[in-house]
């Protein structure tokens, strides 16, 4: 079973892109990577604008611009050194246990793929299984950790056939 997934979707440019399908898609590859049911698990994505995630860059992060995709893990699961795997998260308890909320920006991620010549859908699909990862305990700030997390993105986007966006 997959995990729940909650969609708030505050920007309508978003309601043409297929974000469910995409949302189930990446979750589903990451949860496949990691070895985890998404049973029980569940997580909310929101869809907004520059605007919007602006100001959760600088509520959350310090950071007075727009961004792609921010994530708040619900649990602290990252690997105390660098370059090492965090592990699985902790088991459900039978409810709906959250991992977290990803934010993203149609703006940015809409910006980035024309200028990087991605599709926007296969731009998204790299952002929200970052945003997922992130939500596992993964992160980029120190080397060693960057070099993991990138190479597991890479790994899951080959599964669904969308191209290194790191070459």
């Amino acid at each position: 079973m997959p995990a729940e997934i909650d969609i708030l979707i505050q920007d309508d440019r978003w309601k043409d892109v297929g974000l469910t399908r995409l949302c189930r898609h990446a979750f589903a590859a990451v949860f496949e990577e990691r070895g985890i049911s998404g049973a029980g698990y569940s997580l909310s994505v929101l869809a907004c604008d520059d605007k919007k995630i602006a100001q959760l860059n600088e509520d959350f992060r310090g950071k007075k611009k727009p961004t792609n995709v921010l994530s708040w893990p619900e649990h602290d699961l990252a690997a105390l050194v660098a370059g090492e795997d965090p592990g699985p998260p902790p088991p459900t308890t039978g409810f709906e246990d959250s991992l977290g909320d990803i934010a993203v920006s149609f703006d940015t991620c809409a910006k980035e793929a024309a200028d990087t010549g991605l599709t926007l859908d296969n731009h998204l699909t790299h952002l929200l299984i970052h945003g997922a990862l992130h939500l596992l305990g993964f992160d980029h700030e120190r080397d060693g950790d960057a070099v993991l997390m990138e190479g597991l993105e890479t790994k899951i986007l080959a599964t669904l056939g969308v191209k290194d966006p790191y070459c």
